[in-house]
């Protein structure tokens, strides 16, 4: 699991030089692919650890008619709605070089 507590990302949108996408693949959409599939892994995990810290303070009721507001589960979800988005998170990655990634057709080509 990376620290998105402690990432560099921008939580905000940011304009970044394709020149600096494109640079480890010499294609744009090769790199946008693998930034793709690096922010679906990236979501997965930060879904899962929510829901994990959201179970840690639910309280079960069988009553329909009252419904408790949790405070705990309030801050958790604040705290996790002001991180940065997993696809920003995943450029930062892409841009420090963390993703490890491979052409399987290159490999193919020199066997």
């Amino acid at each position: 699991m990376i620290d998105i507590k402690n990432s560099d990302a921008n939580i905000n949108t940011e304009t970044i030089d394709k020149n600096l996408i494109d640079a480890p693949t010499d294609n744009i959409y090769e790199a946008i692919s693998i930034i793709s599939k690096r922010s679906i892994q990236i979501n997965a995990d930060i879904k899962k650890e929510l829901i994990e810290k959201l179970d840690e303070f639910a309280t079960y009721n069988d009553s329909l008619e009252e419904i408790f507001e949790n405070k705990e589960q309030i801050e958790v979800s604040k705290f996790y709605e002001k991180l940065p988005k997993p696809h920003a998170l995943a450029v930062q990655e892409w841009l420090e070089d963390k993703i490890y990634h491979r052409n399987t057709q290159d490999e193919a080509l020199d066997s």
